[in-house]
């Protein structure tokens, strides 16, 4: 994922250039979308047995280094009890439902999720990069 969302683009920008207070969030949510998010947020998964998911902010990602941080362990969605479509990408929010969009990419290949599957991603494959 590279793309900031404009809610995180603003937020660090008055964090940094105004000195305005911003408060990461202690738990972040993988979502999944079957179309591009966007920078607004949208395409989001909306199906019965759909969940984003939880993962803590302090031992989830590692440390950032070249400008990049990575899933610092394997992390599995619940199993689909109807089928989900096909996930073209993966965003970050900052809560399980509404919230903020912070992050979102492309997938390397898309994925369909049908009944009885599981999306994954096992360790180190779901990367975040600043340019």
């Amino acid at each position: 994922m590279t793309a900031f969302s404009n809610y995180l683009e603003n937020e660090l920008l008055d964090h940094v250039l105004r000195n305005e207070s911003y408060s990461a969030p202690a738990t972040t949510f993988i979502s999944l979308h079957t179309s591009d998010p966007t920078d607004a947020g949208g395409n989001e998964v909306a199906t019965s047995g759909y969940d984003r998911f939880e993962v803590s902010a302090a031992l989830a990602w590692t440390t950032a280094s070249g400008g990049s941080s990575k899933n610092n362990e394997a992390w599995a969605f619940v199993t689909a009890t109807t089928a989900w479509g096909t996930v073209t990408h993966v965003g970050v929010y900052d809560a399980t439902t509404a919230g903020n969009l912070l992050f979102h990419g492309a997938l390397t290949s898309s994925k369909v999720i049908g009944t009885d599957d599981i999306a994954r991603f096992p360790i180190g494959t779901l990367s975040i990069k600043l340019d």
